[in-house]
């Protein structure tokens, strides 16, 4: 090995992230580990970011495998964010973020998003915890459930392959993908959607919920969009509406974001001098382990269900438990906290 495996930053059920330093240098990485017999996942992912290059996209610094303990290990080395993530944030600001900060992190995050899909790839799991933090702010990390998508389809926003398992998060997930019925580039702009109520309120989206069947039932079929917050400025109100409607085809592109008044240059350029909007942290629903991880939900195995109505019914019920798989072994979150080295 040419580097120094550090402290443990993050975890999951088979990965895990570590501090790592060089041998020949004082550079510092992140690496994310799995047993190289289990990696298929991880090695996906080190193939995305190994084609993107982006100041709004956590850097890509190489990938190796080691052995340590008699196991193989396959290691995929990332740009260190020594802030934390968006959700530490949120717990530092006191529960709540400031709107002009909100609008500096959403305007960070919009470019990445339109760098990703620019070059068909769509994220698939948009949320607080996969935005990492660091100097010159906000950059999208966690490429564990990222896909390419079709660039033949409209805006390109259909997922490549039906067959491909959909991913992510529960409480972030679009109609769309709650239904089974596409991934794409559109559900990345209901994540982020999402993720904006969080900063706003510092609480989940979607509320009175109790478990992540009820969940997808009521997002993919209700016909209701999260509640917008009604203490946010009006064009804050504005953009989280082109974000958060159910039909994927109305729904903004992130092209079509970046030139939204509320994230205008002089509405979040000196939010420094405007941190006053901190407030105590109400229960957040996201306490709950099961809102915060990342889930592949296989719909390859549900062919023979006739319909994705029946799909969700059939969740719901007890005969249903065992076709969708909510704790993937491979499949792990980030846990950071705004450790120094």
């Amino acid at each position: 090995m040419d580097w120094i495996r550090g402290s443990t930053i993050g975890h999951g059920s088979t990965a895990s992230v570590s501090f790592a330093k060089s041998c020949f240098s004082d550079d510092i990485f992140a690496v994310k580990s799995v047993e190289l017999s289990q990696s298929q996942l991880l090695q996906k992912e080190q193939k995305i970011l190994s084609e993107l290059s982006s100041p709004y996209i956590v850097s890509y610094k190489g990938y190796d495998v080691t052995k340590e303990n008699a196991k193989h290990m396959f290691n995929l080395m990332m740009e260190y964010m020594p802030n934390g993530t968006l959700s530490d944030e949120i717990r530092k600001q006191g529960g709540r973020i400031n709107e002009p900060l909100i609008g500096y992190y959403t305007k960070q995050i919009v470019h990445g998003l339109e760098y990703l899909h620019s070059r068909n790839i769509a994220h698939c799991d948009i949320k607080e915890h996969n935005i990492l933090l660091g100097k010159t702010g906000a950059k999208i990390a966690d490429f564990g459930c990222a896909r390419w998508i079709d660039p033949t389809e409209r805006d390109g926003g259909r997922a490549a392959s039906s067959t491909e398992p959909i991913g992510g998060t529960p409480m972030f997930m679009a109609p769309e993908v709650a239904r089974g019925e596409e991934q794409g580039c559109p559900a990345d702009i209901w994540g982020l959607g999402c993720t904006i109520i969080e900063m706003s309120t510092g609480g989940s989206a979607w509320t009175n919920v109790t478990n992540a069947a009820s969940l997808l039932y009521r997002i993919a079929f209700s016909g209701e969009s999260p509640e917008i917050p009604k203490f946010l400025s009006l064009q804050a109100r504005n953009f989280l509406s082109k974000c958060l409607r159910r039909d994927p085809k109305e729904r903004w592109t992130a092209k079509q974001l970046l030139k939204h008044p509320f994230l205008e240059e002089d509405s979040n350029s000196n939010w420094t001098a405007n941190q006053d909007f901190v407030t105590d942290s109400p229960t957040s629903i996201l306490d709950q382990d099961i809102w915060n991880e990342s889930e592949i939900v296989d719909y390859t195995i549900l062919q023979t269900v006739s319909s994705p109505l029946q799909r969700i019914r059939d969740l719901r019920s007890n005969s249903g438990e065992s076709k969708w798989r909510w704790n993937d072994d491979q499949r792990w979150i980030t846990v950071r906290s705004g450790c120094s080295e």
